[in-house]
């Protein structure tokens, strides 16, 4: 494209952005407004011509760009985007606005809102396009300020303490992280992720850790669990996912939108980008823990949502439930697979799931935030499940698009939130039949768990307190078609993201297949 730096570019656009609406007044809301919608659609624009000049037969890092930043330490400013990290560049492009536009109406400080919003986005591109530790760890780290800002300041009424646990739990994890590559870096004179990778599949890194930091036997779990607990608070994977669930029910809505339909995607991320390859042989060493520890983050957070009554608090636990998917497949792919039938052909089915499956949940779970927070606006702040009753005879198309994204979260064929989880199943059953048979009870949870809430809030008889409740203005169907559109889309051609992503997927599986 030109030779220029693109993902520069794009990562530029909302932080500019940001810096510029943070420096209009107080009462200027509408052009901070306009001007946020305007540079997050401009960002939309650049994903789109990434998406179109991308070279989808190639599993190659592509869009390049690398430059020299402090050598002495091994830190450059790296660039690049594969498939995996094209697919979460999109999803955060296409989520940003639709938040955006969801809190049209917060007039609080409007200014300081939006420009911590594209701050936000700024952020989520950098941790998707960095591949040099120091440089990545940069954005990984700028997400969080901003998102904490975001819920202490314009969350509800127990917002401080929400926004406290969400930040110390993910500054832990952190912490933990960067201890392991800095002994890393000591160890092999390298941050670059791609480096690292090769240095893992020569079995170089826990050889050198032994050597300069000694514990041989113990270093490389040592240095993995670190790195571990810093991804797994993220995703989160149960037992370290406590904050998300206050997280997610004191944050607006809109925030909410991005916390769970990008965010929750970075540990995930990181786990494929930087843990699978880096650590496989560690991996190998705790997969048992670690399958356990996927279906128990499946299972408990299925039924931790069916004993809420808070929509929010529900959705928040299905998240985890959705993302427990993921960990099942990419932990399932990292065993040494004897005895089963073109295991490479089995794992590349999984991770294509799991990537397809992080696409489609942010879709979904942000949509189903958006219509949480639209239920909100017309009830005066009120979201419990038994509040309502009976809505769809006085709100039939609010049921009516509510109900498809809810039947794309259950997993319903013919919507997007079916061939993620196919395609993980079909994978992870001959790989781990054992935790893919456990899992499924998850599955039966979480219709049970949806079911009620269209049961409880949409079925039944009236409550006479919503019977002058109003339906979706245009403004609200034209911001929620976008989500359904595509869930529709992809349900029914899951080629358009498979195609981009498989060149991708085979090489990922390539790398730790040894």
């Amino acid at each position: 494209m030109n030779g220029l730096p693109w993902l520069t570019i794009l990562i530029l656009v909302p932080l500019f952005g940001g810096i510029i609406v943070v420096g209009l007044g107080a009462e200027q809301k509408r052009l901070a407004r306009g001007l946020t919608l305007a540079f997050s659609l401009v960002a939309l624009t650049g994903a789109l011509c990434l998406w179109k000049y991308f070279d989808a037969a190639s599993g190659e890092l592509q869009f390049n760009e690398r430059h020299a930043w402090v050598p002495s330490l091994g830190i450059e400013y790296r660039l690049g985007v594969d498939g995996l990290s094209l697919l979460m560049v999109l999803l955060t492009a296409i989520v940003v606005p639709l938040s955006i536009l969801a809190s049209w109406r917060i007039n609080d400080r409007a200014h300081i809102y939006h420009a911590l919003v594209l701050w936000l986005q700024a952020g989520l591109f950098g941790t998707f396009t960095a591949l040099n530790f120091f440089h990545w760890f940069l954005f990984w780290e700028l997400v969080l300020i901003p998102a904490f800002f975001l819920i202490k300041l314009w969350g509800g009424p127990r917002r401080g303490p929400a926004a406290t646990q969400f930040f110390i739990y993910t500054m832990v994890g952190s912490v933990t992280l960067l201890l392991s590559f800095l002994a890393i870096r000591l160890a092999t004179g390298s941050f670059d992720f791609i480096e690292l990778a090769d240095m893992a599949k020569r079995g170089e890194i826990t050889a050198k850790l032994g050597d300069v930091i000694g514990w041989k036997s113990q270093i490389g779990l040592l240095v993995f669990f670190g790195a571990f607990l810093g991804f797994a608070v993220k995703v989160p994977v149960v037992p370290f996912h406590t904050w998300l669930p206050a997280a997610y029910a004191e944050a607006p809505g809109p925030v909410t939108m991005v916390l769970t339909g990008v965010m929750s995607k970075m540990g995930v991320y990181g786990f494929l980008r930087i843990l699978l390859p880096i650590f496989p042989e560690q991996m190998r060493l705790v997969l048992t823990p670690l399958m356990w520890l996927a279906v128990l983050t499946i299972v408990l957070s299925a039924c931790a949502a069916f004993a809420q009554r808070d929509l929010k608090r529900i959705l928040a636990y299905s998240s985890v439930n959705h993302l427990g998917y993921c960990l099942l497949a990419l932990f399932a792919v990292t065993g040494a697979a004897a005895g089963v039938n073109q295991p490479e052909l089995q794992k590349a089915a999984a991770l294509n799931g799991v990537l397809l499956q992080m696409f489609n949940h942010g879709l979904t779970a942000s949509a189903l935030f958006l219509f949480v927070w639209l239920i909100e606006k017309r009830s005066g702040g009120l979201r419990g499940l038994e509040d309502f009753g009976g809505i769809r005879k006085v709100v039939p198309v609010f049921t009516g698009l509510m109900g498809i994204a809810l039947f794309s979260s259950l997993g319903l064929p013919g919507l997007n939130g079916f061939v993620g989880e196919f395609l993980i199943f079909k994978g992870v059953f001959p790989l781990a039949p054992w935790a893919a048979a456990l899992s499924t009870i998850g599955l039966l949870v979480t219709a049970i768990f949806l079911l009620t809430i269209i049961e409880r809030v949409f079925c039944g008889p009236l409550n006479e307190r919503w019977s002058q409740m109003p339906d979706l203005t245009m403004f609200e169907r034209t911001l929620v078609v976008v989500p359904i559109v595509l869930m529709f889309v992809l349900g029914l051609w899951p080629q358009l993201v498979l195609g981009m992503i498989d060149s991708t997927v085979v090489k990922m599986v390539g790398q730790f297949s040894f």
